[in-house]
């Protein structure tokens, strides 16, 4: 890569995490290497051939402990202790994913970023699905993923995948390793409450690969964002930025309470109680409008829509499986591929 500023390469380090990646970890391993700085590569108790993959490129690996819970926040911070004990020197560190590929001129421009603020303590940009129109699950991470560039005051836009500096990340701890979902965008908010900025910039930043086939891996998907709700509010929710409250709210709103209103009042109203659920697809027509304003098409507006309804009830499951894991404090990854 070239140098920015009078940055050498080994000023920006790479740590890709995976589990069972299959064929995506070379690509995603060849895109990083292709930069020119060190690239780490942790691996959470893969079966397949994804360790061997990463060691025939010339990749370190390290292979976290089984005895341990598996989690994005565990791997991420092992892995960024791992690079910064064989390069002190290393400013920033690129958080990778094994099912994404590093898109040219990514590092660079969002190490710029970086440079240019030094409030400024982590960059993403634009993800693109990589193979959209798969699946109708694949399409849906792809309208997912679309945002407007500029500083976050939703971190939830705050993916795995971003470039941060490596004092903050050490100052702030890294990723709460308790934290089974949603454990980029809580950091992501302790950065905002310590005064640092979380900016998306306008540049193309990696592909993604979602990889989901089935409406049991979608439903799955989103039994653990809801379950990221529940664990972010219990965090942050008394904060200034008061993350997830809106979320949570929504989710026991529309995924737990208005179905238990109208199914407990069915009786005593002979089933007049029923037209409470015309509530939701006029929900519906209020996200297809969302949508449309950030320049979906109309068939695009609609399906996220209609599965932003049904989510509802997904992400209700989770927050339900949060509020039981909480009580028996014990947290377990929910894998959806």
């Amino acid at each position: 890569m070239d140098n920015l500023d009078g940055r050498s390469p080994l000023d920006v380090g790479i740590v890709v995490i995976g589990r069972n990646e299959g064929e995506r970890l070379t690509p995603c391993l060849e895109s990083s290497l292709r930069v020119g700085c060190p690239v780490v590569y942790v691996d959470s108790g893969s079966e397949d051939r994804s360790i061997a993959s990463a060691r025939l490129l010339g990749v370190d690996v390290i292979e976290l402990d089984r005895a341990r819970p598996f989690s994005a926040a565990r791997a991420r911070n092992e892995g960024f202790s791992g690079l910064l004990a064989k390069y002190a020197s290393i400013c920033f560190v690129q958080f990778l994913d094994g099912d994404c590929t590093l898109l040219p001129g990514w590092i660079e421009a969002a190490a710029q970023a970086l440079s240019e603020d030094s409030k400024r303590a982590a960059v993403i940009g634009h993800l693109q699905e990589r193979n959209a129109d798969a699946s109708v699950y694949n399409r849906l991470c792809a309208l997912e993923w679309r945002s407007a560039a500029g500083d976050l005051q939703n971190y939830g836009y705050l993916g795995g995948i971003s470039l941060m500096r490596a004092d903050v990340f050490r100052d702030l701890g890294g990723f709460r390793a308790d934290v089974i979902a949603g454990e980029d965008s809580e950091l992501g908010v302790r950065m905002g409450l310590a005064g640092y900025k979380v900016t998306k910039i306008d540049h193309p930043m990696a592909t993604h690969d979602a990889g989901m086939k089935t409406f049991r891996q979608w439903w799955r998907r989103a039994v653990r964002a809801g379950h990221a709700i529940g664990q972010r509010y219990a965090i942050n929710g008394d904060s200034a930025v008061r993350d997830c409250a809106r979320e949570r709210n929504s989710t026991i709103g529309w995924g737990i309470g208005l179905p238990i209103i109208v199914l407990a009042t069915a009786w005593p109203t002979h089933g007049v109680s029923f037209l409470l659920l015309a509530a939701y697809p006029l929900l519906g027509v209020r996200v297809w409008r969302y949508r449309r304003s950030m320049g979906d098409t109309a068939a695009d507006a609609a399906l996220y829509a209609i599965f932003i309804l049904i989510a509802k009830f997904a992400n209700a499951v989770g927050l339900l499986k949060f509020f039981l894991r909480r009580r028996a404090r014990k947290y377990e990854i929910i894998e959806y591929k």
